[in-house]
C-alpha cells in the first residue's frame, strides 16, 4: 500500500461541514514515510489528476487502492493543528517527549551541581 490512512467523504465527514479526505495516520517505514513530503492532516485534494472532491468515504479508499505503483497527490497542508483524532499512531507508539522537557531540568540540575561545588570549594 501507500502507507497512509485516510479519513473524511461525503458520508463519513470528519471535519463538520466538509466531506473531503485527510490523512490521518502515517505507517513508519511505509512509502509515505519514506518519501517524507506527506504529513498527518493533510487535505488530499486529488490522486493521480483525479478530484476527491464529493466522494464517500470508500470511494476515495477505492481510488488510492488502485492508484498503481507511481502516485501523484495534490494535498493542502493544515496550518494551524485542530482537535480531533489527526496524529494519533493507533498502534501503542507514543509521540516522546519535547527535546526541552529532557534539556532544560537537566541543565538547571547541572548547574545547580557546578553552584555547589564552587561554594564547596570557597569554604575549603
Amino acid at each position: 500500500g501507500l502507507g497512509f490512512n485516510i479519513v473524511g467523504g461525503t458520508d463519513q465527514q470528519y471535519i463538520a461541514n466538509d466531506s473531503s479526505i485527510y490523512v490521518s495516520w502515517i505507517k513508519k517505514d511505509g512509502a509515505a514515510y519514506l518519501d517524507g513530503r506527506l504529513q498527518e492532516g493533510d487535505k488530499i485534494l486529488a490522486i493521480n489528476g483525479k478530484d476527491l472532491k464529493d466522494l464517500r468515504h470508500k470511494d476515495a479508499v477505492e481510488l488510492f487502492r488502485n492508484a498503481g505503483y507511481y502516485v501523484s497527490l495534490k494535498i493542502q497542508r493544515r496550518l494551524q493543528p485542530q482537535n480531533g483524532p489527526v496524529g494519533h499512531r493507533g498502534d501503542g507508539e507514543s509521540g516522546g517527549l519535547p527535546l526541552a522537557a529532557i534539556l532544560v531540568p537537566g541543565l538547571a540540575l547541572a548547574a545547580t551541581a557546578v553552584w555547589i561545588l564552587l561554594r564547596y570549594r570557597q569554604r575549603m
